[in-house]
């Protein structure tokens, strides 16, 4: 299948052995006959449809396909029917969407054009109940409470995150860092978290930084955590998801309204401008209190999403040449696996910018917060204080 060809090629490039996981994909079609081969493949090659299912959730971790054998971490199924009670079972029992198991199926997008299914009531990626004959029913109401890639991948960024500070802190709770120099990872990690209290924190909270500084920290580490994950091949791209920027934008707004004053909300209720212009200050103000939430979301979201779209796009344009000419496909698979290598190591450092951005800003938004209090924008002189913050 063009999509599972087109992730065994991504990896290759990742792994720096493009010319074997090339091979293997181009074998897939091997026995057609070159036209015939080369026609159906650009047919069958849908670019958008491949971007989305990688960018998207899934039951699996899908790595790379041998021999059209793909390699898989298969995740929980667990899904409840009135009609059919609860089931509980690994994503593997699908076979990839070949077969139906206990009485559900996963709707791949070849079974559906195979089948003729309305595109409108049945979805790839979804899974449906089965009726008497075996075909899978939209009528029958199931309710999906699987634990998807996205859903896996943010619990092991969270244990990682648990994990890395715990061991962290009780080293500088023993007194290693404090009365002696910091060493191992803990010295790879003072320096970041001495960075974010020096250019987040005390640069836009002031005196107060040190209330906010769990969560800045908290919220920076998270997100970067996440990052770097998703740049693994065959992880999912988590910061990437709306839903995922969304839940993070939203504890942050909570933060900001919290940290509010009535010098604040005065502000908005009458803002400093001439008479004949505060009809129109007034919603500006208002609805300034919920875009700058959505700025955060929107921001990360599409930073994250838009480099690994980039990748993948570099990626599949060898399958486009390749569907016109295999000769002109391997000619132009070196150039386009240099640029989606480059693009990669961009993404690293995306990765820690946009973790850094997003803090930064919540950290700006809740100093705006404090409005009216000038003595709370102070630096202060505690250029020895606390090393470092956990």
């Amino acid at each position: 299948m063009v999509s599972r060809s087109f992730k065994s090629l991504l990896v290759a490039a990742f792994s720096l052995s493009i010319l074997f996981f090339s091979t293997v994909s181009k074998a897939q079609d091997s026995g057609a006959p070159a036209g015939e081969g080369e026609s159906k493949e650009a047919v069958k090659l849908n670019p958008s449809k491949i971007i989305l299912e990688h960018v998207g959730d899934g039951h699996e971790f899908h790595f790379f396909t041998i021999h059209k054998k793909p390699v898989t971490l298969a995740l929980p199924v667990i899904l409840y029917s009135p009609a059919k009670g609860w089931s509980v079972f690994m994503s593997s029992e699908f076979k990839h969407g070949e077969e139906t198991h206990d009485g559900y199926r996963l709707l791949e997008d070849e079974y559906i054009e195979a089948n003729k299914l309305d595109a409108q009531k049945y979805k790839a990626g979804k899974i449906y109940a089965t009726n008497e004959t075996g075909a899978p029913d939209a009528g029958i109401k199931v309710y999906d409470l699987s634990l998807g890639r996205n859903a896996v991948q943010v619990l092991i960024s969270v244990l990682l995150l648990i994990l890395i500070m715990n061991s962290v802190a009780k080293k500088y709770a023993k007194g290693q860092g404090v009365t002696s120099a910091p060493t191992g990872f803990q010295n790879a990690l003072e320096p970041v978290i001495t960075f974010v209290r020096d250019e987040v924190g005390k640069s836009n909270l002031g005196s107060r930084y040190r209330k906010y500084m769990p969560f800045l920290l908290t919220v920076f580490f998270f997100i970067l955590i996440n990052n770097l994950i998703g740049l693994i091949p065959g992880t999912a791209n988590v910061t990437g998801n709306i839903a995922f920027t969304a839940v993070l934008g939203i504890i942050s707004f909570i933060v900001i309204l919290f940290s509010t004053n009535k010098h604040y909300w005065g502000h908005i209720a009458n803002p400093p401008v001439p008479l004949g212009v505060k009809p129109i200050m007034i919603p500006v103000e208002i609805m300034g209190i919920f875009t700058k939430p959505f700025a955060l979301i929107i921001r990360l979201f599409a930073n994250m999403i838009s480099g690994h779209i980039i990748i993948l796009s570099f990626i599949i344009l060898i399958f486009i040449f390749g569907a016109m000419n295999t000769a002109l496909g391997w000619g132009t698979s070196p150039f386009f696996v240099i640029l989606a290598i480059f693009i990669y190591l961009i993404e690293i450092l995306v990765a820690f910018i946009q973790a850094f951005i997003f803090a930064n800003l919540t950290a700006v938004f809740i100093g705006q917060a404090f409005e009216g209090s000038h003595d709370d924008h102070g630096h202060g002189d505690g250029q020895h204080e606390d090393a470092v913050m956990i």
